[in-house]
Formats: structure tokens, C-alpha cells, sequence
């Protein structure tokens, strides 16, 4: 199992992911599930990529509490 996190897209074709090694790797957008976006994480498993919906949302909550702790007064 390898795990992803999609930085951005290159047009129709790549998407740029960061993966486990920090390292920037291009994706054939056709083999991602068609609702993956932007700051998505993903798992490569069996052959095919997934959304990991619970670690996209971690993520979101951790990104959200860094922002909050920022802008503190």
C-alpha cells in the first residue's frame, strides 16, 4: 500500500502528488476516482488508487487548527 496526497492538477492529464517520502510524483488523472480533488489523500492499493476520506478529513481539521492557532489574538 502507498499513500499519496494530490498537490495539484496539470490539466487533464497529471495529477502532482506528494508521496510518502515528500517526494513530487505525476498520476494519470484517468486513474484517479473522478471525485478526487485538490489536498486529497489517497491510497494505492491492489492495483488501484481510493480517496482515504478519514485522512483527508484528519488533515483538514489539523491544517484548520494550525490556522486558528495563528490568527489567535
Amino acid at each position: 500500500m502507498k499513500r499519496y496526497i494530490i498537490d495539484h492538477f496539470e490539466g487533464e492529464k497529471f495529477a502532482v502528488c506528494e508521496d510518502e517520502s515528500l517526494k513530487l510524483v505525476d498520476i494519470e488523472r484517468s486513474k484517479l476516482p473522478k471525485s478526487a480533488k485538490e489536498g486529497d489523500a489517497l491510497i494505492y492499493e491492489n492495483g488501484e488508487y481510493r480517496v482515504d476520506k478519514k485522512r483527508t478529513d484528519e488533515m483538514k481539521r489539523e491544517i484548520e487548527k494550525l490556522m486558528d492557532d495563528v490568527w489567535e489574538d
